[in-house]
């Protein structure tokens, strides 16, 4: 009889310590899916697109398929002291307009990359002081993005403009700093595509 009360008293000692890691592991779980669901409801969303003023990373990796923008492969002072012309992109990278720009930019350096350089300058990284000199690139930027400048060889701005810019007017400005012949008395310029993306977008 003692036996058997013994084992009843083992039984029931089991049967709560049961109980309560089930419990515990209930109580755990519903905690751990709240704070969960609380940190997903509280996420803004990350997605962007070409249309968008969404930051998801930088305009020529992304839109303009094209790495060697990205820092340019010559500074802008030392651009100047060389004698190529020099083609100024100022941007910002949650900017929808910069995005389109960044794919017009990269079909002009494939045409143009290794006869000029292309320097695109993040806006934000131009110090805020009240006067530049014409050595820096916040002598040239004029508080709106995209804008483009381009220097000729001797350093005198040839074409600057703010907003998106067609491919086919920069090229006419290019044409006459390199003394090309017109694009109505030659043969028209075929764009290539960097990658699948930008393939896409050029059509």
């Amino acid at each position: 009889m003692i036996l058997r009360l013994q084992q009843l008293q083992i039984r029931i000692l089991r049967a709560s310590r049961r109980s309560w890691r089930q419990i515990f592991l209930s109580c755990f779980l519903t905690l751990v899916v709240s704070f969960s669901c609380l940190l997903l409801l509280g996420t803004p969303s990350a997605l962007a697109g070409i249309n968008d003023d969404n930051f998801d990373g930088n305009v020529f990796l992304l839109y303009g398929g094209n790495a060697s923008l990205v820092p340019p492969r010559v500074a802008f002072v030392d651009s100047l002291k060389g004698d190529k012309p020099t083609f100024l992109v100022f941007y910002v990278d949650d900017s929808s307009d910069c995005k389109q720009q960044a794919i017009v930019v990269s079909q002009l350096q494939a045409f143009y990359g290794r006869a000029a350089d292309f320097v695109p300058i993040d806006v934000d990284s131009i110090p805020v002081q009240s006067n530049f000199t014409p050595t820096e690139p916040g002598y040239y930027y004029e508080g709106l993005v995209p804008q483009t400048v381009l220097l000729n060889q001797k350093g005198e701005v040839v074409f600057n403009q703010k907003g998106t810019v067609a491919f086919e007017k920069v090229d006419d400005v290019f044409r006459e700093v390199f003394n090309l012949l017109p694009r109505s008395e030659s043969v028209e310029l075929k764009r290539r595509s960097v990658n699948e993306f930008n393939t896409e977008l050029a059509k």
